[in-house]
């Protein structure tokens, strides 16, 4: 019998590469759901495709358009659901597995919200652990759902762990390939246009993430991440850049050694990992030549060129509502960055003012977490207005 699963995201890129390894696993798999926010055009190809039951559109304008009309008449057998509150309701149907892949702060009330009904969550949505970590691990365990991540970093540590027990572990390392910028000197980062920022040489990702890659704002909250998922303190998680994105973590036990998880640079292999485990299986993408590749390169992080790390780790072990403060600031300056009205050195900028001006809140509920995103979102607006005044 086929596993059922739904995909929260489908048409972004970790929506449409889950869609392409589940052609590679044939019928084990039966498409529940899916949902996006507005790309009625790539959605349409889905639903041709895999036939999903329930399809969920995120943007209510789009749902007022004539193309969705059209999209609902064509598919007459579909049931359809509307906005936040339908997609939330799409991740409370019954499957055995959903891949949370929405990207940003969106993706907290859909992920938590599956819990009770979902066997396993295929976690690519790195803001549901930022923003609510240890309510989110605390529900998995309540209700007893495999939590596999679809990070490639974390994927990596999740399959490493398999074989090391936790006690042994000494630090992990995630890698970072330095993003789009890294070759930028550091007195031309407010010189860069979105343009530039989101040309990355490694990995083909959003928008948003390509420029959280580039100001290295991704990897810190890959570092708040790997801590709820592992359980590890901060000062056991470090950072280190690595620009041919082959090794993509790195777990050192007590007696010394050092674990490297390689692979190549194709999302598809980690979302096959969390969609087959716990059997390892031959795939059908990319294997890695070691000496076609003949070398690999680390050195550290620039703490001139990436101060976004450590406000990260500041706002991860500060904990309570400050690493909600922490995404949603940066959300919106991200934002207001790709549609220039801001300067890109000015993102870490307005991060900073709003996690200056926030009172945490410890040990929150998750109402007073997203109230705490709000009162972010708001404030970060308002640098911003002062920036352009």
């Amino acid at each position: 019998m086929s596993s059922t699963i739904t995909i929260l995201g489908s048409t972004g890129s970790i929506g449409v590469t889950t869609l392409r390894v589940l052609k590679s696993l044939k019928d084990e798999f039966k498409v529940y759901g899916l949902s996006c926010f507005s790309n009625i055009t790539l959605l349409q190809d889905q639903i041709q495709e895999f036939s999903p039951s329930v399809v969920a559109i995120g943007s209510v304008e789009t749902a007022r358009s004539v193309r969705f009309s059209e999209l609902k008449n064509r598919f007459p057998e579909i049931e359809f659901l509307i906005g936040e509150d339908g997609i939330i309701d799409l991740s409370c149907r019954n499957v055995n597995i959903l891949v949370s892949a929405i990207v940003g702060s969106a993706g907290l009330k859909p992920s938590m919200s599956s819990l009770p009904y979902v066997d396993r969550i295929a976690l690519a949505n790195k803001e549901t652990l930022v923003m609510a970590g240890d309510i989110f691990i605390t529900k998995t365990i309540e209700y007893n759902v495999e939590l596999i991540p679809i990070d490639s970093e974390h994927n990596a540590i999740f399959s490493m762990l398999r074989k090391i027990e936790l006690q042994d572990v000494k630090r992990i390392i995630l890698t970072a390939s330095g993003g789009s910028l890294r070759n930028c000197p550091v007195d031309k980062l407010c010189e860069v246009t979105p343009e530039e920022a989101l040309n990355h040489p490694t990995w083909d990702m959003g928008d948003k993430i390509t420029i959280d890659s580039a100001t290295l704002m991704n990897k810190g909250l890959e570092v708040i991440e790997a801590h709820h998922l592992f359980n590890i303190d901060y000062e056991s998680i470090d950072v280190i850049m690595h620009p041919e994105s082959i090794i993509h973590s790195m777990v050192e036990t007590v007696d010394g050694a050092i674990y490297a998880y390689m692979s190549v640079a194709d999302m598809a292999l980690p979302i096959f990992n969390a969609l087959t485990y716990p059997t390892k299986r031959e795939n059908i993408f990319a294997a890695l030549d070691i000496v076609e590749i003949g070398k690999l390169n680390f050195y550290a992080s620039d703490s001139k060129r990436h101060p976004a790390l450590k406000l990260c780790y500041d706002a991860g072990i500060a904990g309570g509502t400050m690493p909600a403060v922490l995404n949603a600031a940066n959300e919106i300056a991200v934002m207001s960055f790709l549609k220039k009205d801001i300067i890109f050195s000015d993102i870490i900028k307005v991060v900073e003012n709003t996690l200056s001006l926030h009172d945490i809140i410890y040990d929150p509920d998750i109402d007073e977490i997203l109230d705490a995103d709000t009162w972010a979102r708001e404030t970060a607006k308002y640098t911003i207005r002062g920036f352009r005044s």
